[in-house]
């Protein structure tokens, strides 16, 4: 395996085990705000650093770049990390990296929607294989935890939506600030937003009272799968180019059933690898559709 294709799996496992993390933390009872708001404020210097060195010898950002990246920051990482450790409350990390895993599809109805871009048939056939395996995986569940499922699935798929809105509009922005740049910035946006809604919405002892092992959980997930992902993802695409990176990224659905069964002991059963197989197919026959 050559070093993109290495830096692209890399950075697909890395981020695929912040499911697993999340669901590890919640057995200690902390909640989704104050853990989000430790992720996060363990992340903002590590971006606050990657901001720095990616606009040395670039030209200042223009005002409606600043806006940019703010309401990038708002959609792509704030609201999709909210209601991503929202949704990890009630249904397993499998299901979770499946639905996560549906954003390219979302990219392309987005992309029909707002722009008017033809969808090919290959492609429809591509996204209808993919929600297949979702709902496969969905109804197995909910049979097994009941209406809590459903709750779970549709937060996730709410973040899933908000990120795919972040990807869409990001695509004209990254051409004029740089992907490394943008991702930074937006994710420093988002790194302010998690804090603040902490401030607001729980007091300060509630962050002075959670378990040792949420602080190292969440220094975890800030460095392993926050900051190390997005440098080994960017790196890839500068040496194998976006397509095939998105393809090795395969890996990430897999690499999380992996971990949530030695992890989390989390079932392993027939349904989930009926569920996984057509997620990953349809997103392979989307891609492929897209280049011819």
């Amino acid at each position: 395996m050559g070093p993109g294709l290495a830096m692209a799996a890399g950075g697909a496992i890395a981020f695929s085990g912040k499911a697993i993390i999340v669901k590890l933390a919640y057995r200690y009872g902390v909640d989704a705000v104050t853990l989000l708001m430790y992720r996060m404020l363990f992340a903002l210097p590590i971006f606050a650093v990657m901001a720095w060195w990616s606009g040395r010898g670039q030209a200042p950002l223009a005002l409606r770049d600043w806006a940019g990246l703010a309401g990038l920051g708002v959609s792509g990482y704030y609201l999709s990390s909210f209601l991503d450790f929202a949704g990890l409350q009630y249904i397993t990390a499998s299901l979770e990296r499946l639905i996560v895993y549906l954003t390219p599809t979302l990219v392309l109805l987005l992309s029909w929607v707002l722009y008017r871009k033809p969808v090919r048939r290959m492609q429809a056939m591509g996204v209808a294989i993919s929600y297949a395996g979702v709902v496969l995986v969905f109804g197995h569940e909910a049979r097994l935890d009941g209406e809590n499922v459903a709750l779970g699935v549709a937060l996730v798929f709410a973040s899933t939506v908000t990120y795919a809105v972040y990807m869409v509009y990001s695509g004209h922005l990254v051409q004029r600030v740089g992907s490394l740049r943008l991702a930074a910035w937006a994710t420093l946006v988002a790194c302010l937003c998690c804090i603040a809604q902490f401030l607001l919405l729980r007091p300060l002892s509630a962050a002075t009272s959670v378990a040792p092992q949420v602080l190292w959980l969440s220094v975890l997930n800030a460095t392993l799968c926050t900051a190390l992902p997005v440098v080994l993802v960017m790196m890839a695409i500068e040496r194998i180019g976006p397509a095939l990176s998105a393809q090795t990224g395969m890996v990430g659905p897999v690499s999380t059933i992996v971990m949530g069964i030695v992890i989390l002991g989390e079932p392993f059963t027939g349904w989930v690898v009926a569920g996984t197989g057509l997620v990953m197919a349809g997103i392979y026959v989307v891609t492929r559709g897209a280049e011819r």
